[in-house]
């Protein structure tokens, strides 16, 4: 069974670095692909949580000076289509989200506390799990723990 998650996260990584930013939920119109072997943040938001809000610039800043599809959004109510996108610029959201949650695929329980961000190794598996509002610095370092 473990190895069957590993597997899941492994292909959803795949279809992560084979996707392109059109791919994803996005209001900056922008293309680029995620390049592998890089750590990715996958965070779960949601508009009604305050923390998220707070935490949103900082992920925009990540998601900027670190390059294109290193931050990946869960919205966790799972809005789609025209919602998503106003929750998006609602929110100020500049970086993509997934159209589908990936925790399962992960081998990972579905948040419980808003905001989670999970920090995904260059072998697909969660490296960290960040739970509550977190600063540039804090995701800064998610990126240099190997």
């Amino acid at each position: 069974m473990k190895l069957l998650r590993r597997l899941g996260a492994v292909a959803l990584l795949i279809v992560i670095t084979a996707c392109t930013r059109s791919d994803f939920h996005t209001l900056s119109g922008q293309s680029g692909q995620f390049a592998s072997g890089d750590i990715v943040l996958i965070n779960y938001w949601a508009t009604w949580c305050g923390p998220c809000r707070e935490e949103i610039p900082a992920l925009n800043r990540i998601d900027s000076e670190y390059g294109p599809n290193r931050v990946l959004g869960v919205n966790f109510d799972g809005l789609q289509g025209e919602a998503l996108k106003a929750a998006i610029a609602e929110m100020g959201i500049e970086f993509d989200s997934l159209p589908v949650d990936p925790a399962e695929a992960l081998g990972q329980q579905r948040p419980q506390v808003l905001p989670t961000t999970l920090v995904i190794a260059a072998d697909g598996s969660v490296q960290q799990v960040l739970t509550g509002p977190q600063t540039f610095e804090d995701f800064q370092r998610a990126f240099h723990q190997r």
